[in-house]
Parts: C-alpha cells; structure tokens; sequence
C-alpha cells in the first residue's frame, strides 16, 4: 500500500511539474505575441490586418491555458483523494 501512495504522490510531483512548465511556456507565448503585434502596430485582434502569426500563437496559448484547467482539476481531485 505503501507503494501506491508513493507512486500517487510521485504522479502529483509529475503533473505539478508539467502544469508548471505549460504555465512557463503560455509566458512565452504572451511575450511573442505582443512582439509580434508590436513589430506590426497592430493590437486588436478584431482589426482585418492583425498579424496571423499573432492569431495562431493567441489560439495556442488559449488551448494551453485550456488544458492546464483540466491538469489543474486533475491534480485538485488527485489530492482529495490521498
């Protein structure tokens, strides 16, 4: 039994750690799209010539910040359970 617990709790430090690095990489995410936009002038997504890079890079950050809501919960239900 010991061992299970240990692996649950090794399985916690691993998500921690990959919802740590996703947060760390939609960081990076936000810097480069504001370089983008400013490397345009352009800062409102609504606008027809907003960069396209800066489009794709907000559509990855936002399924990033997506996914990191279901490892969170994930790892909330995981500590609940220990």
């Amino acid at each position: 039994m010991q061992e299970v617990s240990r692996s649950g709790a090794a399985g916690e430090l691993q998500l921690d750690a990959l919802i740590a690095d996703l947060w760390w990489r939609v960081r990076l995410l936000n810097t480069d799209i504001l370089e983008e936009e400013a490397k345009t002038g352009v800062f409102d997504v609504n606008q027809p010539t907003y960069p396209l890079l800066a489009a794709n890079l907000r559509a990855r950050r936002d399924n990033l910040v997506s996914t990191i809501g279901v490892l969170e919960q994930r790892a909330r239900s995981m500590s609940e359970a220990a």
